[in-house]
């Protein structure tokens, strides 16, 4: 069964199992066992990072047939903590694994400009940088579509063979009908810290600490200190995961 989630990462330490802290994964997988009777095994498409939050998650698990789709998402919700939600489920068809059938990821990273993003009310959700020159942000961000190398955006510790993404969209824009702006982002796979190190870096070109065109200069590069610090967790969010759809059962 695939189940897309919404979740307020803040209280947790990411997506994956930990053996002394409170994760999605074992919040999900806990409630599973009481509604079900089961050890169930939840996979996820992504493993989100501590604080990092879901529009759009997907996970899967090997639920009993006895469950239609309907009535696994009411018992989920019934149970589960108010910060995390099933929007829906679907079955799917035998062998589907979310993290190896994934076509497609989108992630959105929220930025407040303006005074009102120091509230308490935001400031959880998204990074309160001040003003910041849009159009340098989207100049930046031009240069990302396309097939690339994206060592210099990544994490330490990832073997080379992992480090090219297909980035299909790429842009910065206004946030419908509230304060901030937005970077969303879609690719064939993600790099770990990689959409928060690209947001970091646009971010300090934004704000005159680096020369217009970082980005494209550290495209394709195999130095990972190079780039700006990441962003912080609390304003990324994984918003869509799209798979084939032959994927879906009938």
């Amino acid at each position: 069964m695939l189940l897309v989630l919404q979740y307020d990462g803040g209280p947790y330490a990411g997506w994956q199992r930990q053996p002394d802290q409170p994760t999605i994964q074992a919040e999900i997988e806990s409630v599973l066992l009481r509604i079900t009777g089961e050890q169930l095994r939840v996979t996820g498409a992504g493993r989100t990072d501590t604080g990092v939050h879901a529009l759009g998650q997907a996970a899967s698990a090997a639920v009993p047939e006895r469950w239609e789709p309907d009535d696994l998402v009411r018992a989920l919700n019934a149970l589960l903590p108010p910060d995390i939600r099933v929007s829906s489920a679907r079955r799917m068809v035998p062998g589907f694994n979310p993290r190896r059938h994934a076509i497609e990821r989108t992630y959105c990273y929220r930025v407040g400009t303006d005074d009102g993003a120091q509230s308490p009310f935001r400031r959880r959700w998204e990074w309160a940088t001040g003003p910041l020159d849009i159009a340098l942000l989207r100049d930046e961000s031009a240069a990302l579509p396309g097939t690339h190398g994206f060592m210099a955006f990544s994490a330490r510790g990832q073997e080379k063979e992992h480090w090219r993404c297909r980035i299909d969209e790429a842009m910065w824009q206004p946030r419908d009908g509230e304060p901030g702006i937005e970077f969303w982002v879609t690719a064939d796979r993600f790099l770990h810290h990689m959409v928060r190190f690209l947001v970091g870096t646009m971010v300090d070109v934004a704000r005159g600490r680096r020369p217009a065109g970082t980005v494209r200069a550290l495209l394709d590069t195999e130095d990972n200190q190079l780039a700006s610090a990441p962003a912080p967790p609390h304003g990324l969010f994984l918003a869509c995961v799209k798979f084939p759809n032959e994927c879906y059962a009938a």
